[in-house]
């Protein structure tokens, strides 16, 4: 052995008790069962995590014309485990999601939930997030489409949003591993609203879900769509890769085939689920605060998504709920609606998960 192998073994052993002991800091509060799905599913090995997040950082310097804002041990480790721990593919999300910041400043100014445009569009329920996961541990995040007010909020705002949601949700590692659902009720969703969903738009929100966040998507359900939706879907198609497109399904108003995915006892009534009616104030109450006023401007101190704690669960169960309108058709809980001969074509699920 030479004495610079020998130099690099006598490194490894006498380094490897600090190195395991900041491993299991950074899966601390993980399950068992989460740990080990992370090794089968995301390559997730404790024993080299320290290399496998070092070797993303040493990729920084070859990208100098990006700013990159946060760069520690648990915030390299989210995008590891968004690309299974390839490190060629987590260096280049990681670039790519802060230079989607720098080429949309305005998106990210104020980038906090008491923010007006944030505020609005979180009391309206944009997004909506269930408290519980589903059967895999997913997050499930709910948008009720009809529910867009294009007087009341922009969709710029709706996105802003929605990636602030998500920058607080990804913060628990548990749904860095297990991911995330997303379900879109588009019922009673109009064609005027939807001629408001433009090519530059649509492609600001891809770009900033699929291409530049690490977040595990699991699935994406089109509910109750009409043909116009069914009609921008084609058009959208060619911009998303192949990987997004074979998690996107439409159901019509198939719920059976919804509920093969996700089980009817994690949804609420509104998808044929066993749960009570989505309450839309839900989780603007949880980034609001305990006194979080829809009808007053909030003064909380501001909420900072790059730099956000896991926010607490029991703040959702000691808020009351707010009571909103509700766009889309209500079904009855427990109750599935059943597919008619020569739906099969716009109800069944179009693609197929891996």
């Amino acid at each position: 052995m030479g004495p610079v192998s020998f130099l690099r073994k006598h490194q490894k052993l006498s380094t490897s008790k600090g190195d395991s002991a900041k491993m299991t800091h950074l899966q601390a509060g993980l399950s068992p069962e989460t740990i080990e799905k992370a090794r089968l599913e995301l390559n997730e090995n404790p024993d080299v995590l320290h290399q496998d997040i070092q070797q993303v950082r040493d990729m920084i310097i070859t990208r100098p014309d990006i700013g990159f804002l946060r760069t520690d041990d648990a915030f390299i480790l989210r995008f590891l485990r968004a690309r299974k721990f390839h490190q060629a593919d987590a260096f280049r999300l990681l670039a790519q999601y802060f230079q989607y910041r720098q080429l949309n400043l305005d998106m990210f100014k104020n980038f906090k939930a008491d923010d007006p445009g944030i505020k609005r569009a979180l009391i309206d329920g944009f997004p909506g997030v269930l408290e519980n996961r589903d059967h895999y541990g997913r997050k499930i995040l709910l948008l009720f489409a009809a529910n867009w007010d294009q007087s009341r909020n922009s969709f710029t705002d709706i996105l802003r949003a929605i990636l602030l949601s998500l920058e607080v949700l990804i913060e628990d590692p548990e749904l860095q591993i297990n991911g995330f659902i997303l379900i879109i009720d588009w019922s009673n969703f109009s064609f005027k609203q939807a001629s408001k969903l433009t090519p530059s738009i649509l492609k600001l929100a891809i770009e900033g879900l699929q291409d530049s966040f690490p977040a595990r998507f699991g699935g994406v359900h089109f509910v109750n769509q009409p043909w116009y939706i069914h009609a921008l879907y084609t058009l959208i198609k060619p911009f998303l890769k192949d990987k997004t497109r074979k998690r996107i399904f439409l159901h019509g108003n198939n719920l059976n085939s919804l509920h093969q995915l996700i089980h009817p006892e994690f949804l609420p009534s509104e998808f044929g689920g066993t749960l009570p009616p989505y309450d839309m104030g839900t989780w603007a109450r949880t980034l609001l605060g305990p006194d979080y006023s829809d009808e007053n401007d909030y003064t909380h101190t501001s909420y900072n998504a790059m730099h956000v704690k896991h926010t607490s669960s029991n703040l959702e169960r000691e808020c009351s709920p707010k009571p909103m309108k509700r766009s889309q058709s209500v079904v009855e809980a427990g109750t599935l609606k059943h597919e008619d001969k020569g739906e099969n074509e716009n109800t069944q699920p179009l693609l197929a998960l891996d």
